[in-house]
């Protein structure tokens, strides 16, 4: 056994004191690579519901466009056809 004053020696109490700096060390490491994966899930999350919302409006732009035009396209033809109907007729 090595002296007090010599290399090699570890007081019982400074070893009990380093296992339990390891031990702490450990479990904040842990839980730190926890919240990290929690905020990782959430920041996808939150992009998924953005990328959503955003192909949703899209959506409801792109459909109101499309009823817009069969509309004028309809009006149109109608008009078209009674203006040659009232032309044939004449």
């Amino acid at each position: 056994m090595a002296s007090p004053s010599g290399r090699g020696f570890i007081p019982m109490r400074m070893r009990q004191s380093i296992s339990q700096f390891e031990l702490a060390f450990e479990q904040e490491t842990a839980l730190e690579r926890r919240r990290r994966e929690q905020l990782r899930r959430r920041a996808a999350n939150r992009s998924r519901a953005r990328r959503i919302a955003r192909t949703e409006q899209r959506g409801k732009v792109r459909f109101s466009v499309l009823v817009l035009w069969l509309t004028l396209t309809v009006v149109t033809v109608v008009v078209v056809m009674f203006e040659t109907l009232a032309w044939l007729m004449a």
